[in-house]
């Protein structure tokens, strides 16, 4: 059976923390390529900064800001069901939000803990949950996660960041392998860097010694987009050598 497709044009995505570093890169990469973008954070000014930025160099409205908080699951509900409400679809999903809490093996707290996961690990869960069945109804979608080194080679210093992103990996292959048994037209890619340079982010900027330039995320992500709907493709590493 042929897969459905759809050109970038048609598609609607959700970009978590889609407004600065390597979200933003994302967001540029698909608002050139035509698609209607929601940018989703907690930051409202930085927000609508970016999407009037971005809009303005296109011409058009393309991205859309959305002030959510990725730990509140209401609020990830609401998103989802404004999103549906105003395009009827929801084709891609970039779980780019993260954060870092340094602390030792020794010393982790029970609030530093949590925090971690529920931004990177429960709060992506909660979003796939709410998304997917859209995507299943429409017979169409790609989810995309932004794991990391991290969820590869355990770090002293960050162990609950460690642990979320391989809990992202595993809970992404436990997607893969369900849509994939169940023959839905869904895709669900890890993307894995290493240190980016989201300061040196202009192209005419160098990046920092052992960091790779953002764009070569967004690069990544539209290769990977780019694949026939057939193809698997798994964790992608990306690292200054």
């Amino acid at each position: 059976m042929k897969l459905k497709t759809k050109p970038f044009s048609d598609q609607v995505a959700i970009v978590t923390g889609g407004a600065t570093g390597i979200g933003r890169s994302f967001t540029e990469a698909l608002a050139l390529a035509g698609a209607k973008v929601v940018i989703a954070s907690r930051r409202a000014d930085v927000l609508r900064s970016a999407a009037d930025e971005i809009n303005a160099m296109h011409g058009a409205e393309r991205v859309f800001p959305y002030e959510f908080d990725i730990r509140d699951r209401l609020k990830i509900e609401e998103l989802v069901a404004d999103v549906f409400s105003r395009w009827q679809s929801i084709d891609m999903l970039i779980n780019n939000s993260g954060l870092a809490v340094p602390e030792s093996v020794e010393d982790i707290t029970d609030k530093g803990w949590d925090t971690v996961m529920e931004t990177n690990l429960r709060g992506v869960m909660q979003l796939v949950r709410q998304v997917l069945p859209h995507m299943r109804a429409n017979r169409f979608g790609d989810i995309v996660n932004i794991s990391s080194q991290a969820g590869k080679h355990g770090y002293a210093a960050v162990p609950s960041y460690c642990a979320s992103k391989f809990g992202l990996l595993g809970y992404a292959e436990a997607l893969r392998d369900d849509v994939g048994k169940a023959g839905v037209n869904v895709r669900v890619f890890n993307l894995c860097p290493g240190l980016v340079d989201v300061e040196n982010s202009r192209m005419d900027q160098e990046p920092r010694e052992g960091f790779i330039h953002v764009s070569n995320m967004a690069r990544t992500l539209m290769y990977a987009l780019s694949l026939d709907r057939n193809v698997v493709l798994e964790d992608i590493n990306l690292y200054a050598r």
